[in-house]
């Protein structure tokens, strides 16, 4: 484990007991609230991954190095893993709230939307057996699928929604003190932490996969000539 790993767990650890043992009670929604923090940490990280795969995208397009469609590829997994996970807490949130697990309001729809972008990227990606062929197809598809995620994003700010905005929200803003801000920010920092950490260990994982498929395609072609 290396030592990045291990000050993202501290710092995520650092961040659940802050939330539930430091933060106050929201007055309205009660203990449920608390589940905001990580489900907007993880909104964050998902989206800030996405946006990382887009840049990839572009430094690959310019460069043609392979560490950079590695690198692509890898936070559209770990960025989709954390979506995933901002899925499943706002419906734990949403269902004593809401009193239903899911609604097709904009911003769930939205970011429903978005997960399967990228769902199909992977899919799609693993169709493209050529290297430099799968690298450009994953470049222009993390660019162009990035346009789903400022929809996400202002999907709550521009469209009639029941889903609470942090901040600039208009009647549907959450009203947060001093010590909740801090702790929501404390939260983003370890989220974002652990979404580099992830990412590395994941690109790490990949570039030794296709150095190990390119060894196992060399060891066939040699046998192949021996027969």
């Amino acid at each position: 484990m290396s030592y990045l790993s291990i000050l993202a767990f501290a710092l995520v650890l650092f961040a659940f007991v802050r939330v539930l043992f430091f933060t106050p009670v929201e007055q309205t929604m009660g203990l449920v609230q608390k589940v905001f923090y990580f489900h907007m940490s993880a909104a964050w990280v998902g989206m800030l991954a996405f946006l990382a795969a887009a840049a990839f995208g572009i430094l690959y397009l310019s460069r043609k190095d392979l560490k950079w469609d590695t690198l692509t590829a890898a936070s559209v997994e770990v960025g989709l893993l954390f979506t995933i996970i901002c899925i499943l807490s706002g419906m734990i949130w949403a269902r004593p709230i809401w009193n239903t697990w899911w609604t097709w309001d904009p911003r769930l729809t939205t970011v429903t939307i978005m997960a399967f972008t990228y769902i199909a990227f992977i899919l799609l990606r693993r169709g493209v057996d050529n290297p430099a062929r799968r690298a450009r197809f994953s470049a222009v598809y993390a660019i162009i699928g990035f346009i789903s995620v400022p929809l996400t994003f202002f999907s709550a700010r521009l469209l009639r929604t029941i889903h609470p905005v942090v901040f600039g929200g208009g009647e549907t803003e959450m009203n947060l003190n001093p010590q909740m801000v801090a702790t929501l920010f404390i939260s983003l920092a370890a989220f974002t932490v652990l979404y580099i950490a992830l990412l590395l260990q994941r690109a790490r994982l990949m570039a030794q996969q296709e150095e190990l498929n390119q060894q196992m395609a060399a060891v066939d072609s040699d046998y192949d000539w021996g027969e």
